[in-house]
């Protein structure tokens, strides 16, 4: 690889999930872009569309930056599915992730990089208990996001105290590695790779501050809402029964590993 086209890949690689939300991506990408052109080196966005069942996609289009792609599929998949899809058509040496709908402010990923920098991580995650962070969470999310973070240091045995909060940024090399692994890609997914990563010995993982004004709870009925709950918790027990009891995620297992083309990565990197 020439010394001009090293200088020209991106260091970060930003991936935004997104899936009916036709009337703020447009808004969304720009005001992450914003944030990101204060970065001091390359960076790319990759915008993944779950499920072209509006105009999400033709929205976010038009959006003309050249670091800035927009990539999709037809069918819903579900948040890690979208992630895994992001990534696989990503080039950074530093893979992140941030939801869309702008609940999270993107001013904060410069302090998680910042984060990930100065501590030389594995991985740095977004957490609403952070010293430093700014929540305005409704009360039944507050109950929710404890009795689940209880859940998973009680299953997991991470030393982390917010799994949840949709802003993550990984080493290209971690997912290289863990990627491959993974099954769950709606609900869980989160809690996945960071038990998958650290039972695989990450064990460099750091919390960072957010902002987060929250705006969806009221949006989800009570039916869909206590559904998304069982299916979290399902998908949850069955990362930790595949972890603990079949040990699906050693490199011992790797013919049952599940392959998919459209999730695999490889870039060759300076």
């Amino acid at each position: 690889m020439s010394l001009k086209k090293r200088k020209r890949l991106p260091q970060l690689s930003l991936i935004i999930p997104t899936y009916k939300q036709q009337k703020t991506i447009k808004r969304d990408i720009q005001r992450i872009k914003k944030t990101m052109d204060g970065l001091k080196f390359p960076y790319e966005i990759i915008v993944v569309v779950d499920g072209r069942v509006d105009k999400t996609f033709e929205k976010a289009k038009e959006v003309k930056a050249r670091n800035v792609s927009v990539v999709g599929y037809s069918h819903n998949f579900g948040k890690g599915y979208a992630v895994r899809f992001g990534i696989a058509n990503s080039k950074g040496k530093i893979i992140g992730f941030i939801d869309a709908g702008m609940d999270l402010n993107p001013a904060y990923i410069q302090l998680l990089l910042t984060e990930f920098k100065l501590k030389n991580a594995d991985i740095v995650i977004g957490s609403k208990l952070h010293p430093d962070s700014k929540v305005t969470y409704p009360w039944q999310r507050v109950v929710l996001s404890w009795g689940y973070r209880s859940l998973v240091k009680a299953l997991f045995g991470l030393s982390i105290s917010d799994s949840q909060v949709g802003m993550k940024f990984f080493k290209r090399k971690v997912l290289e590695v863990v990627l491959p692994r993974l099954i769950v890609k709606r609900y869980a997914f989160d809690i996945e790779i960071l038990a998958v990563a650290h039972y695989l010995g990450y064990k460099k993982i750091f919390e960072g501050p957010i902002e987060l004004r929250f705006k969806g709870f009221s949006s989800i009925n009570s039916k869909s809402f206590w559904g998304i709950i069982y299916s979290m918790l399902y998908d949850t027990f069955a990362v930790y029964y595949r972890l603990k009891f079949l040990h699906y995620y050693d490199s011992g297992k790797k013919r049952k590993w599940q392959y998919n083309p459209e999730l695999n990565f490889r870039v060759n990197l300076p």
